[in-house]
């Protein structure tokens, strides 16, 4: 059971990444589906980093800081660049957000593909994906005192950082949402664009931010799903829907960062509960697989009839906002 719920926990941490991300920028009034894609640019952004300093200073001679603070660096770069073409596209141009959102997974996808064999090939390697051990070795190094303390330090304290990151972002984000006056200005320009702007508040500032910011906390989960979970293997096309259900996680959870915590875990769970199933065959695990979107299929459709406000998206979400309309 612990190790089940151990594995459940790494898996929902991308998602919850890639959740606290997308949910940011929804309050400020945009669906990004691009939050795939985004995910893969980090982790591809991430590899390169790590690759090149391996190469550089040989395995070897690796230093844990570096080890961390260079992919950590080229992946935060590399998702915020996403996140400007994708505002400069839906902010700036105005374009449609959902064409743009699947532009950017696709445009996203390729990059990690194309850099991802590129790097394959640099290594002359025989097998179809890339290995950082060295590198991942510092990301997945948890804390020494954890086994010490029996079951409670196996269950919480046997991660790596960029879990308790993952953590702390979510509650960081609930609690300006919910009590700052950046978060109600935020909430406003995603509830009524042209109001927040009538009041003062700079909405185009504000949407800037907001998308550029969940585009680097999405692609810290692309950044942590290579370095973590897949132990510094990079394979093209492994990322499977981890971007997808983290948009999916996004209506799970009712548009709040806090209550993803728990969510991310329960995706987690319901990915992996096949393995712990005995005699269950081929279709049994494909149904199972299945159920995270039932789920959140479920979950819209409840939130949608009791039409309760705090449970709804922003009323503008998805609008292009032209302020000449006001």
């Amino acid at each position: 059971m612990i190790q089940f719920i151990q594995r459940a926990i790494i898996l929902g941490i991308p998602l919850l990444f890639g959740c606290t991300g997308e949910t940011i920028t929804e309050k400020s009034g945009h669906l990004n589906l691009g939050i795939p894609g985004i995910m893969y640019v980090g982790g591809i952004c991430g590899v390169i980093g790590g690759f090149f300093y391996e190469q550089g200073v040989g395995p070897e001679n690796i230093k844990p800081a570096l080890a961390i603070l260079i992919p950590l660096t080229c992946s935060i770069l590399g998702s915020l660049i996403m996140g400007l073409v994708y505002s400069f596209f839906t902010v700036s141009l105005r374009a449609n957000q959902n064409v743009t959102g699947l532009a950017l997974t696709t445009f996203g996808t390729g990059i990690g593909n194309f850099f991802g064999g590129s790097l394959i090939k640099l290594t002359n390697s025989d097998v179809p994906y890339l290995s950082l051990g060295a590198t991942s070795r510092y990301f997945k190094t948890s804390l020494p005192f954890a086994d010490k303390l029996g079951w409670f330090g196996q269950l919480f304290l046997r991660y790596s950082f960029l879990v308790y990151v993952a953590i702390i972002l979510a509650l960081a984000a609930a609690f300006v949402l919910k009590k700052t006056r950046t978060g109600l200005h935020l909430r406003a320009v995603g509830e009524n664009p042209a109001t927040a702007d009538a009041a003062g508040i700079p909405v185009e500032k504000y949407k800037y931010i907001a998308t550029c910011t969940g585009a680097v906390i999405a692609g810290l989960g692309g950044l942590f799903y290579v370095m973590d979970y897949s132990g510094g293997i990079w394979a093209n096309n492994a990322f499977g829907d981890q971007g997808w259900l983290a948009i999916a996680l996004v209506i799970f959870t009712v548009w709040r960062t806090d209550f993803a915590i728990l969510g991310s875990f329960v995706f987690g769970a319901l990915l992996i509960v096949h393995n712990y199933i005995t005699n269950l065959g081929m279709a049994g695990q494909e149904l199972i697989k299945v159920i995270p979107y039932a789920v959140t299929i479920i979950v819209l459709i409840v939130v949608s009839a009791r039409e309760k406000r705090e449970t709804q998206p922003p009323q503008a979400l998805g609008q292009s906002y032209f302020r000449e309309d006001r």
